[in-house]
């Protein structure tokens, strides 16, 4: 996978991206979540994650309670020390990874965590969603960080030009 490619691709269409999301905010589709759907099981057909793995790599992920404990019952480790070893609170208040990449992430791509993974981790790159536009500063970042996301925006722009 062509990391720097996706990435060039997505910095070259941002504007475009983002006028094109910004007009779906505006006027959504009646089909649009049927849409998303459609689109984001054929990006996913063609793509990956693990030949991938660069969310897991450049990007920590939220942290809720309800995933401290889960993971941390799997790791058989109290969540205050599961914390103390792997997270800490950011400018946000939220809790995210200390160090990057993911500790739980192999070389072979694949997560040593993946059955308890965060919630977070198990929804990106969101392109999925209901309401996608609600989600739009997301989506537009994503693009530059997963190809996925990259080549969603890019196959739903396509689908809603040919309506």
């Amino acid at each position: 996978m062509d990391l720097e490619f996706y990435q060039n691709q997505a910095l070259l269409k941002q504007k475009e991206h983002k006028k094109f999301l910004e007009n779906l905010k505006k006027k959504p589709p009646r089909n649009l979540d049927y849409l998303v759907q459609e689109t984001h099981e054929a990006v996913f057909e063609r793509i990956d994650c693990l030949k991938c793995a660069n969310c897991c790599k450049t990007t920590g992920p939220l942290f809720t309670e309800k995933d401290i404990e889960r993971i941390s019952k799997h790791l058989r480790m109290k969540p205050s020390d599961f914390e103390d070893k792997f997270l800490k609170v950011d400018e946000d208040r939220d809790k995210v990874l200390k160090n990057l990449p993911c500790h739980f992430l192999h070389e072979d791509h694949t997560c040593s965590i993946y059955e308890v993974r965060p919630k977070a981790c198990r929804e990106f790159p969101h392109t999925d969603r209901k309401k996608i536009y609600q989600i739009n500063h997301l989506t537009l970042k994503n693009t530059v960080i997963c190809p996925a996301a990259f080549e969603f925006v890019q196959e739903l722009q396509k689908n809603l030009d040919q309506m």
